[in-house]
């Protein structure tokens, strides 16, 4: 929907630490994808034992970055004094979301879909999908990172699993050999992972599309709506031509005339 000429207010709706989260993000989640993905493909790419090992340990810590960033988010979903940082304003819950859910989509239809200052509600489906999303492939990795290069938070005990607890044994113990592996008790621990990594597997290809949609709406939103959608996430304002549907009071905002 193009703008109509007058004035434009400009609202203050991110806070710096919703910036910071979604950028770290999409930085750790294009690492994990571009080091994941190697990994996956590394026979055939002809990756060595030893260079699969450093791969997945770099993958590791990346995904340290990317689990610690997603639990502050969680965090601040909670405590944050921003309402559009909140769980309120992200999740698809509450007394008439399904109303507000469908008077977007007829707005959206007919070209002219209701203003909001935080996610609409079709943004707040995707946003719940994608932290949903995020959170399987957190959990199922930090997993993965004990069972194969036995790191950390986990990392002890599938290395003190596998080895029966021998001493000597963990003493040795090197990522990617079997050398002081007991073979019955590491097959053991292999099929305890496995539906750890067949969870990863393929939700990291939802994930994926999810990703995609994402990204593809927010740019059909931005050339529609021309709201600042996606500056707003650097700068964390979003200009709009009409009242937002949720709007307060205490919102701050800017009137810019544009002389038309």
């Amino acid at each position: 929907m193009n703008q109509k000429p007058g004035n434009i207010k400009e609202y203050t709706v991110w806070d710096g630490s919703v910036r910071w989260f979604h950028w770290i993000n999409v930085l750790a989640i294009i690492g994990l994808i571009a080091v994941g993905t190697v990994i996956l493909n590394g026979k055939a790419i002809g990756v060595s034992g030893e260079g699969k090992v450093l791969l997945k340990t770099i993958h590791v810590y990346i995904g340290y970055l990317f689990c610690l960033n997603l639990l502050w988010r969680l965090i601040v979903a909670f405590v944050a004094k921003n309402r559009f940082s909140r769980w309120g304003a992200i999740l698809p819950l509450g007394a008439g979301f399904s109303g507000r859910l469908s008077e977007y989509i007829n707005g959206a239809k007919a070209g002219q879909p209701p203003a909001y200052l935080g996610h609409n509600p079709v943004a707040r489906l995707m946003v719940s999908l994608l932290f949903a999303l995020l959170l399987i492939m957190a959990i199922t990795g930090i997993v993965l990172a004990g069972t194969d290069v036995y790191m950390p938070p986990f990392g002890a005990f599938f290395a003190d699993w596998v080895t029966g607890g021998d001493a000597e044994k963990l003493a040795q113990l090197v990522p990617g050999s079997k050398e002081f592996v007991d073979k019955e008790l590491y097959a053991e621990m292999r099929a305890f992972r496995k539906p750890f990594i067949t969870l990863h597997y393929y939700v990291f290809f939802v994930l994926l599309a999810a990703v995609i949609l994402h990204v593809a709406a927010v740019v059909v939103t931005e050339l529609r709506e021309k709201s600042g959608l996606v500056s707003a996430m650097f700068s964390g304002r979003k200009v709009l031509t009409e009242k937002p549907v949720d709007l307060e009071k205490q919102n701050t905002q800017t009137t810019i005339n544009t002389g038309v």
